[in-house]
């Protein structure tokens, strides 16, 4: 049994598990691995929101950004998904991934002027970075083999690990929090630029991917999925995307992942930016959605046990204010980090 910090972030703590050290949890998890000389990564999100039939200008930059993908310096991986927004938007989000800062950073410019520089009729267009030292991520992994997200341009996998199966598992899986409770600090901001409308965010904003993928199952497994525990998910996600500021989630996508040819795959992912790690925490513990999401999902693999084919992952970040860029043109005041400013006018 491993433990989810790998050994070289590994330190004396001031801040203790939530569980013994001879705990053993009741099933297999596993995280991405990175070599130890990676001490960053990069998650970029590239978003075009639009209302409608698919407008050519759409089309035509989402051609691009793939192109710039494929050029020098350009991410080791990438994926794109949709989903449709509390104000009837259609949103396209591709989210790109780097290991290399410096790659990064002599890719983002020209990138970011292209995509935020200047408007184009009938699409709103934004970019929505987190940059995080590995200390302050951690990944988890139901199953071996089919690596998503940011694991994809990791060096690879654990064996199980330890810290998971419990309340507060994604907080020691943390390394940072080996010694940082990763409070909060402040409030988001909202900066004009012209056109633009950046968001300069706060200390320890937090951020999670959470995804489901069900390609493997089979007729009756599939069937129990959809009928029993999408649902329930889905209205999860409904909540915090249309309430979630009650309880600290700024904006919350759910979203289908979009297969090479962008027709829909059997994959999908909750996509969130949290005011702390404490108030997602407390949102799985405790809230009424999420209960009943634990709950149907405990039923099914109950009911499955180890035959089950349904694959689930996330990763979460807890991001240090200069790790974290926002920016918006075009877009309505509900996109992603506008909707954690009070007003943003016309």
């Amino acid at each position: 049994m491993e433990s989810a910090i790998p050994s070289h972030l590994e330190t004396v703590r001031s801040r203790h598990k939530r569980v013994p050290d001879d705990y053993q949890p009741p099933y297999p998890s596993f995280v991405a691995r990175y070599k130890p000389a990676v001490n960053r990564v990069v998650m970029a999100y590239f978003g075009i929101q639009y209302r409608g039939s698919t407008p050519a200008a759409a089309t035509e930059a989402l051609a691009h950004i793939a192109e710039r993908f494929a050029a020098g310096d350009g991410p080791s991986h990438w994926d794109r998904a949709h989903y449709v927004d509390q104000a009837g938007y259609s949103n396209i989000v591709t989210v790109a991934y780097w290991d290399d800062i410096a790659r990064f950073d002599a890719w983002f410019a020209p990138a970011r002027e292209a995509w935020t520089g200047k408007a184009s009729e009938g699409i709103g267009t934004f970019i929505e970075v987190l940059r995080p030292v590995v200390a302050r991520h951690e990944t988890l992994f139901s199953s071996l083999g089919r690596p998503e997200g940011v694991a994809v341009i990791a060096d690879g996998m654990s064996g199980e690990v330890q810290e998971h199966a419990y309340w507060g598992g994604m907080r020691d899986r943390i390394p940072l929090s080996q010694m940082d409770a990763m409070a909060p600090g402040g409030d988001p901001e909202l900066i004009r630029d012209g056109a633009r409308l950046r968001v300069k965010a706060h200390d320890n904003l937090c951020l999670i991917r959470s995804g489901q993928d069900w390609s493997d199952t089979e007729t009756s497994e599939r069937k129990l999925y959809l009928d029993d525990v999408e649902p329930v998910l889905r209205e999860g996600m409904d909540f915090l995307r249309d309430d979630g500021l009650s309880i600290g989630c700024y904006a919350n996508r759910y979203m289908r992942v979009l297969g090479a040819d962008g027709t829909p795959s059997e994959k999908s992912y909750g996509q969130s930016w949290w005011k702390s790690l404490a108030t997602l925490e407390r949102w799985a513990e405790s809230h009424p959605t999420h209960v009943r999401i634990f709950g149907a999902a405990m039923k099914y693999l109950s009911t499955l046990g180890p035959s089950a084919k349904l694959r689930l992952y996330h990763e979460v970040t807890v991001a240090a204010a200069d790790e974290q860029f926002f920016e918006y043109l075009n877009c309505h005041p509900k996109t992603g980090m506008l909707a954690a400013v009070e007003t943003v006018g016309a």
